[in-house]
């Protein structure tokens, strides 16, 4: 073998051992980062408010919203809300007539509660809006859903106006009447409903302040280069006090009280998060997202989405963009802040305060 075809050999040699290890390089390289095993590095507190890595793109619009807050200007000091305590949970709740048709129902004489639940119609609905039946508590002076052992003189029905499928129709109303003199009868009773024109009218007042004041914001935070694993998500979001939520790729912030509404949401491709082999799944995108009205502004919801997105974005090479993938410059998060503050004065002006039991009803 001559010298010339040695050197062929090792040179051939040469560039096969740099296209396997160049392959071996990209593969490596744009595989989904994947779970640390060491849950140890758990307990670090990331670094808050720190703006997510913005790119340095045109700005593709605020963060989506079902309705984007937009109202006369006016100065508004943000310090203010989030001085401001969240209120321990409300006894205010059942019927109201802010935004409820009530109807009074007086029986003849008095009804056990254990009679009333058995006269209760079968569906909580009329139509595409919530039913309900109370009894008056005479010894505790107060309205309830009819409990066993107590007995009642007075009822009300009532049916919400609006909730986030629209207002109160005249179908809706009269299913409600069906439902609430079906009760009347079965225990002996008689219902007052009020005028139906006037109510539907009224539902939709409401309806209409309710889609001028409903925002849902949703940020995307995409990867820069290497894709995440299921796996790695949830490690990451869980440094931030996130929880599994009961849908597949979906985890929650939870609110500070028991049994409200979480104060955030991210969500990722629900296949990957069921996928025989999550950790081979690739992730290259997650949304968060604030629903406004469900959460008090006392638990200062858009200051925490932004902590948790910058935080993430730092620690999982990620870039912060609106919902259709536009990245976001830095200077776009204060005038969404201040649209929000002026939201919240319009819900707390119409006693529809963001995260009360009423403005969770009415924005469902």
């Amino acid at each position: 073998m001559s010298n010339f075809q040695l050197g062929l050999i090792l040179a051939g040699a040469l560039v096969l051992i740099v296209v396997i290890a160049y392959n071996a390089w990209t593969t490596q390289r744009n595989a989904p980062k994947r779970a640390s095993p060491r849950e140890g590095e758990g307990a670090q507190e990331p670094a808050v408010r720190q703006e997510p890595a913005f790119d340095a793109a045109g700005l593709g619009g605020h963060a989506a919203a079902a309705t984007e807050p937009h109202f006369e200007d006016h100065a508004v000091d943000a310090r203010d809300a989030l001085q401001m305590p969240v209120p321990s949970p409300e006894r205010r709740g059942g019927l109201d007539p802010l935004i409820d048709v009530i109807a009074p129902i007086v029986a003849e004489q008095q009804v056990s509660g254990d009679a009333a639940l058995a006269a209760l119609p079968p569906t909580r609905r009329a139509g595409s809006k919530p039913f309900a039946i109370e009894g008056f508590n005479e010894h505790q002076q107060q309205w309830e859903t009819p409990q066993p052992g107590q007995r009642y003189l007075q009822f009300q029905a009532g049916v919400q106006l609006a909730n986030r499928l629209g207002a109160l129709n005249e179908i809706e109303f009269s299913e409600f009447v069906m439902k609430a003199q079906g009760f009347a009868d079965a225990i002996n009773a008689t219902p007052d409903f009020p005028d139906m024109l006037h109510e539907v009218a009224r539902a939709r007042e409401l309806d209409q302040f309710a889609s001028d004041h409903d925002a849902q914001l949703t940020f995307m935070l995409r990867a820069r280069q290497a894709a995440w694993s299921p796996g790695y998500v949830q490690q990451n979001a869980a440094r931030l006090g996130l929880v599994a939520g009961p849908i597949p790729g979906r985890l929650v912030l939870p609110a500070s009280g028991a049994g409200l509404p979480p104060l955030l949401t991210l969500s990722y491709d629900a296949q990957a998060a069921m996928s025989d082999d999550p950790e081979q799944s690739a992730v290259r995108e997650v949304l968060l997202s604030l629903d406004v009205s469900q959460v008090h502004r006392g638990e200062q919801p858009f200051a925490r989405l932004r902590e948790v997105a910058a935080a993430l974005g730092q620690a999982m090479d990620g870039v912060l963009c609106d919902q259709n993938g536009q990245p976001l410059p830095a200077m776009t998060m204060e005038p969404i802040a201040a649209d929000l503050e002026l939201l919240y004065d319009k819900l707390d002006s119409r006693e529809l305060s963001a995260g009360s039991v009423l403005a969770r009803r009415l924005f469902s």
